[in-house]
């Protein structure tokens, strides 16, 4: 088959196009023909070898049909979503003509979306929706903060909760962008910044955070909430780097909550991929109670462009490469 391998960490040009076999069926693996998938921030850390893992070929979710299931929990011929579960980190993702995925973390998707949009869907509103409603437990007339809202993840988050009928406050470095994330339906938007707290109105009033930009805002965003309130930590746009030296006692807001969530926990006994209603946010797209059009489409033979626009902030939402 046709895959896309990682030969070196590096720039654009570590991504080239080889030929390699075809995965082999394997017992509680599922074999998928791939038809289009996701391009995540966590690809680009591979590439340039900033993450743990990295396997030869990239990719962390894909959408696609069933080629064989030696386990029988999916039928050859169906139409799944698979994300995470090793993929693109210890095992061969989905930048490639087919993908073996672990059967815990593949899910069946049945729906006439387009395979550009299901292919919007799996890692990103997988994820939203488990730190919204799980983590967070999000509720109806709630007030939350997105800081880092116009990343795929940000927006997707951002019209769930809002089709909730939860109250968004919505955070970028562009002020330009304010107009598209009110669109989404954010009551108002923030210049983010280091030290939101001492900026925004709302402090010690906000009933939840969702933190997409990383550590370098984690107690900042503890020194926002009301008391209970809650923030998850679950994106790194502002870089990896550690909160430097980490005090508790000194620099910690009391009373309320700090949650994490990293997506690499699907397909495990407390993160099943079944909890997470895929078909269900599938059917909402198709009846246009959302929308999930990937911001960019790119062909397969298009990886190092794809890969360029994300790294450059030129995406504005959600990077979607299709197989012809």
């Amino acid at each position: 088959m046709r895959a896309i391998v990682l030969e070196k960490f590096g720039g654009l040009d570590s991504l080239v196009y080889r030929d390699i076999p075809d995965p082999e069926p394997r017992a509680g693996h599922v074999v998928i023909e791939i038809k289009a998938f996701g391009v995540n921030h966590a690809e680009l850390h591979m590439r340039r070898g900033e993450w743990a893992e990295a396997a030869p070929v990239s990719g962390i979710e894909c959408v696609g049909l069933v080629k064989s299931c030696p386990g029988g929990e999916f039928p050859v011929g169906a139409k799944v979503a698979a994300l995470m579960g090793g993929l693109g980190r210890t095992i061969n993702g989905s930048y490639a003509e087919y993908t073996r995925a672990p059967a815990a973390n593949v899910a069946l998707v049945e729906s006439g979306l387009p395979w550009a949009e299901l292919a919007a869907i799996p890692e990103t509103y997988a994820t939203a929706w488990t730190c919204l409603f799980r983590n967070l437990e999000i509720k109806k007339g709630e007030v939350l903060l997105i800081r880092g809202a116009t990343s795929s993840f940000g927006q997707a988050a951002l019209k769930m909760a809002v089709n909730d009928g939860v109250r968004v406050i919505a955070t970028t470095r562009n002020r330009e962008r304010f107009s598209m994330l009110e669109g989404l339906g954010a009551e108002r938007c923030e210049i983010e910044r280091l030290d939101l707290s001492k900026h925004i109105p709302e402090v010690k009033k906000i009933d939840a955070i969702l933190n997409l930009v990383g550590n370098s805002v984690v107690l900042d965003c503890l020194a926002i909430l009301r008391r209970g309130g809650r923030s998850c930590l679950a994106g790194w746009l502002g870089g990896l780097d550690p909160i430097p030296n980490f005090n508790p006692l000194l620099q910690m807001a009391s009373g309320v909550y700090l949650t994490f969530f990293a997506s690499f926990a699907f397909g495990t006994p407390g993160f099943p991929l079944s909890d997470v209603p895929l078909q269900q946010i599938a059917e909402d797209a198709a009846a246009g109670r959302l929308d999930v059009k990937p911001s960019k489409v790119f062909g397969f033979d298009e990886i190092r462009e794809a890969h360029r626009v994300m790294e450059a902030n030129e995406a504005a939402g959600k990077v979607v490469v299709v197989h012809a």
